[in-house]
């Protein structure tokens, strides 16, 4: 089982290696890395500014309003470093002064984080509140008028965007170019909180089994060894081992997808996962996101054995030296 790696002090922040390769007959090559990220949804514009990243993302299109309600409610994001207002994009000191509201929710017995149902109108006028608190009030109202719009009739996606400020995402990423975001992100200029998370990558990356694969073999996120099994019996003994392949990365692709609205969590109905899959890729507009996180390693070519040039460069995507599966898919990009 994986190892998850959470922030001391913010639970909700997490770091999980989700499956580790390398290129057995090219050591020299940098690993490929396939991470299950959670972190405040406020942060998750800079994690798309990087562009090497193959990602899926936790979406407020797909996800209930009731689940974002209920998380808004009892885990709400609320910030750990509170920086004091400067010029910059940088906090060089800790802000923690009271905030002042006309009126607010107050929590019944102190500090009442997570249970809102302890809160209760109070005017404040002469003294503020603390930065937390004034943070929750901020998170109870958005809830409050998500909530409102619900029963409106309206469509998750508007009023979930109201609860983004306060929520976590999920994200599954695979890259194997991950020094630039390590350098940019585990830095003091960084945005605190991302800083926090780059260290925890780092941290779960130095600690991951690294498995060895060669030409043909296939880096497979979420494949069990069951499913190894599964596919061997149904196919293998066939001689049918493209299929093998197919069905493998079909079955990893559409549980890559699951991140949308909820990590993948070991269910594994065969039948769900590949009218999934053909969802994505079936439909008039082909979803190929999900299958930049199954790839196998490129070859160098033989008429160029002291070159180090691979035998299919247009098939690697964002994957220097690996085969990306949705290059392997028709229609997997709209050219004009």
């Amino acid at each position: 089982m994986n190892k998850i790696y959470a922030h001391p002090g913010q639970p909700q922040m997490q770091v999980e290696v989700i499956l580790a390769s390398r290129h057995a007959d090219m050591p020299e090559e940098k690993p490929l890395y396939t991470v299950r990220m959670r972190y405040p949804r406020p942060i998750h514009g800079e994690i798309m500014t990087h562009r090497v990243f193959g990602r899926n993302a936790r979406s407020s299109r797909a996800v209930p309003v009731k689940t974002m309600l209920n998380e808004v409610r009892s885990i709400p994001y609320v910030p750990w470093h509170w920086g004091k207002n400067q010029k910059g994009m940088q906090a060089a000191e800790e802000c923690d002064e009271p905030v002042y509201c006309q009126k607010v929710l107050m929590p019944l017995n102190g500090y009442a984080y997570g249970h809102s149902d302890d809160w209760k109108d109070t005017i404040i006028e002469t003294t503020g509140i603390t930065r937390e608190d004034a943070w929750l009030v901020a998170a109870s109202r958005a809830a409050d008028m998500a909530e409102a719009f619900m029963e409106a009739g309206y469509h998750k996606q508007n009023p979930n965007r109201l609860l983004e400020p306060f929520s976590w995402i999920d994200t599954l990423i695979t890259a194997n170019r991950w020094d630039n975001f390590l350098w940019l992100r585990d830095h003091k200029d960084a945005e605190p909180h991302l800083q926090d998370l780059a260290q925890l990558v780092m941290v779960a990356m130095e600690e991951a089994e690294i498995q060895k694969l060669a030409s043909g073999e296939w880096h497979l996120p979420y494949i069990t060894d069951e499913d190894f099994e599964a596919a061997y019996d149904e196919y293998f003994l066939t001689s049918a081992t493209k299929e093998w392949d197919r069905f493998l990365c079909k079955i990893s692709a559409a549980r890559c997808a699951r991140i949308s609205y909820k990590p993948f969590d070991g269910d594994a109905s065969y039948e769900k996962e590949l009218a999934r899959y053909d969802q994505l890729v079936n439909s008039d507009r082909v979803h190929a996101s999900p299958l930049e996180h199954q790839a196998n390693p490129d070859r160098i070519d033989p008429d160029y054995p002291n070159c180090n040039q691979w035998e299919n460069p247009s098939l690697h995507g964002n994957l220097p030296g690996w085969i990306q599966a949705r290059k392997l898919v028709s229609n997997e990009v709209h050219n004009g």
